[in-house]
């Protein structure tokens, strides 16, 4: 049997590259997953396109069209997957302060960011989040600073609330 954490995490990680390959300031981007046997089987003519491909893997689809949010976990509340989609992923970009920026922030939402954006110990991040219908998920950070395939952050707890907000796409 695969191990199913090791094969979401390698497609978690595919998928981290190829949005990183685009640069900074993108709009969030979602992705269905779904095992690339299955894809090959309903998809033949994509053959071509996914030789080397592992049969046990999981292959990336860009949902295009996304609108442009800045709450990410409430759209995604709206979303829904066909049975034949394994998972999702979503890669999101991010401002992350010390605590101490959020201290007398202006009470209204966009003059908020904006100080947040200009604080000058902000860092910007890329979050790419995914889970499987099985359970299993995974997380992967990449800041702005270290911009280096090898300097990508992997973890189970970085995001949960992304995390769970994804998850329960999978459900609806």
């Amino acid at each position: 049997m695969p191990d199913l954490s090791q094969i979401l995490t390698k497609a978690a990680a595919d998928t981290e590259r190829h949005v990183a390959r685009l640069g900074w300031d993108q709009a969030p981007r979602l992705f269905a997953l779904v095992r690339t046997d299955a894809l090959m089987s309903a998809e033949p003519g994509l053959r071509g396109q996914l030789t080397g491909a592992e049969p046990d893997s999981l292959t990336s689809i860009e949902q295009e069209g996304m609108a442009a949010t800045s709450n990410v976990e409430t759209m995604l509340g709206t979303l829904g997957w066909p049975d034949g989609v394994d998972g999702a992923a979503i890669a999101i970009e991010r401002i992350v302060v010390p605590p101490e920026a959020e201290r007398d922030l202006p009470i209204h939402p966009t003059e908020a960011t904006e100080a947040l954006a200009a604080h000058p110990a902000r860092k910007d991040v890329r979050l790419l989040a995914a889970v499987l219908r099985t359970g299993e998920s995974v997380c992967l950070l990449r800041q702005r600073d270290f911009d280096s395939d090898d300097a990508v952050a992997i973890g189970q707890e970085i995001a949960p609330g992304l995390v769970e907000a994804l998850r329960a796409t999978l459900s609806n």
